[in-house]
C-alpha cells in the first residue's frame, strides 16, 4: 500500500526517509489559522486544536487506495498556544516568554484512507527552558540562523535548538514531529512495511 504524507516538512520528511519507509509528500494545502479560529473560539484544548489540524491534513489529500498521513503539533504554555515565529524579533520574544518554564508540545498523527480517519495518535511531551537573558537568546538566535524560524517555539531539538533546555520527557521523536514507533507499528499493520 502506498503512503502520502501531507506535508513538506523537512524535519517528517527526513523521519520518514530516514526510517526507510517509502511514500510521497504533498503540501495539504489548508489554511491552519482559518481551520483554528472556530476552535478557539469555543475554547478547544491543545490536543483538540492538534488532532483537528492533523485530521485536515490527512483528509486534504486526495489519495485513492492509499494512507494518507496528516500531523500537526500545537505548543502551550499554561494556556497559552504558540505558531511558528514570523520573524527574528518574533522568535525572540517566543524563546523569552518559554525561558525558564516548562510548556507541553502536542503532536498528533493521523492515517486516512480513502476520506476516512483510519488510525490517530495524540503524544504529549514537557520541555523545560533553561533561564536565559536576552544576550544568550540572541547569542542562539545568531547561530540558529533561519531555522529559528521553521518551528514553533523557535528551536529545533535536533540542532543548536537543543542548548536551550535543562530537561525533557516524552518521545524525541514526537517532539520532532511524529511519534515514529506507533506510527511504524501501524504501518506494517497496513501493509506498507513488511512485518
Amino acid at each position: 500500500m502506498k503512503l502520502i504524507l501531507a506535508s513538506t516538512s523537512a524535519t517528517r520528511i527526513a523521519l520518514l526517509r530516514n526510517a526507510g519507509i517509502p511514500f510521497d509528500a504533498v503540501s495539504p494545502g489548508i489554511d491552519e489559522r482559518a481551520l483554528e479560529a472556530p476552535l478557539l473560539a469555543a475554547g478547544a484544548s491543545p490536543t483538540e486544536i492538534a488532532l483537528a489540524l492533523a485530521r485536515a491534513k490527512a483528509l486534504a489529500i486526495d489519495g485513492p487506495g492509499a494512507l494518507v498521513l496528516g500531523g500537526d503539533q500545537v505548543l502551550d504554555l499554561d494556556g497559552e498556544r504558540f505558531v511558528k515565529p514570523a520573524d527574528r524579533a518574533d522568535a525572540a520574544r517566543q524563546i523569552a516568554r518559554l525561558a525558564g518554564k516548562t510548556h507541553r508540545l502536542r503532536t498528533a498523527v493521523v492515517l486516512a484512507a480513502d476520506g476516512e480517519i483510519i488510525w490517530e495518535l495524540v503524544t504529549t511531551a514537557s520541555l523545560t527552558m533553561r533561564p536565559l537573558d536576552e544576550g544568550q537568546i540572541e547569542r542562539y538566535l545568531d547561530a540558529a540562523g533561519d531555522s529559528a524560524l521553521w518551528s514553533v517555539g523557535a528551536y529545533l531539538l535536533e540542532g543548536v535548538g537543543i542548548q536551550l533546555f535543562s530537561a525533557i520527557e516524552g518521545d524525541y521523536f514526537s517532539i520532532l514531529g511524529l511519534p515514529l514507533l506507533p506510527l511504524l507499528e501501524i504501518l506494517r499493520q497496513r501493509g506498507v512495511l513488511p512485518s
